[in-house]
């Protein structure tokens, strides 16, 4: 268990500000950014990731996207899409799941 750099996890400053309002409490990323355990501060608030998964983007559900502060699935996957260069749904494609709490 370590301190890591929330914007390793979290890459933009709109994100970063979301978990601190409560609004995104998990991301998936194509690799895995931190393993369960690890921490990370945003201004005086300290997160614990809680849990690290494999999964897959046919896994995603709308309560994920939520989670991730997007309003369903189909808006989450239209933020992939303009965020990615090239990138395309793949129900198959693998992600890590990263769910964390304020401590």
């Amino acid at each position: 268990m370590s301190e890591i750099d929330p914007a390793d996890l979290l890459p933009s400053d709109r994100m970063r500000q979301r978990a601190l309002d409560g609004e995104v409490t998990q991301i998936h990323r194509g690799h895995q950014y931190a393993a369960a355990g690890d921490t990370f501060t945003i201004d005086d608030t300290t997160f614990e990731v809680c849990e690290v998964t494999d999964r897959t983007l046919g896994d995603l559900t709308d309560e994920d996207a939520r989670a991730e502060g997007m309003d369903d699935l189909e808006a989450y996957r239209r933020l992939l899409e303009r965020a990615h260069e090239n990138f395309e749904w793949d129900d198959d494609s693998e992600v890590v799941l990263h769910r964390f709490e304020p401590e």
